[in-house]
C-alpha cells in the first residue's frame, strides 16, 4: 500500500483574518485557512448567523488537510445591503460568491 503524507495547516481560526470581496456591487465578508491546495470546502452558515458562530475546533480540524471558506450573508453582520429573504437568494448569492 502506497500512503503519502497528507499537507496539514497549522493556522487556526481564531488567528484567521476576516476578508471582504465585491461580488456584483454586494460586499460579502469571508474568513479562508487551511492549505493553499486542493479543492475548497465553502461552509455556509445558518440564516442570520455570522462568521463567529462557526465552532473553531470543527473548522480548525476541516482546514487541516483541505482548504477552508467560511461565508457570511449578504445583509448579516459585515456583509453590505439587504439580507436575503428567502433560501433561493441565499443559495443564488453563494453561487455568485463562489
Amino acid at each position: 500500500m502506497n500512503i503519502s503524507p497528507q499537507i496539514r495547516s497549522i493556522q487556526k481560526w481564531k488567528d484567521t483574518l476576516t476578508k471582504s470581496i465585491d461580488v456584483a456591487g454586494t460586499k460579502f465578508v469571508y474568513r479562508q485557512l487551511g492549505p493553499a491546495a486542493g479543492v475548497p470546502l465553502i461552509m455556509l452558515n445558518h440564516w442570520g448567523a455570522v462568521l463567529d458562530n462557526f465552532d473553531p475546533r470543527i473548522v480548525d480540524g476541516l482546514a487541516a488537510t483541505r482548504p477552508v471558506i467560511a461565508l457570511t450573508y449578504r445583509g448579516v453582520g459585515a456583509s453590505g445591503r439587504a439580507a436575503p429573504l428567502t433560501v433561493a437568494e441565499m443559495a443564488d448569492d453563494a453561487i455568485a460568491f463562489i
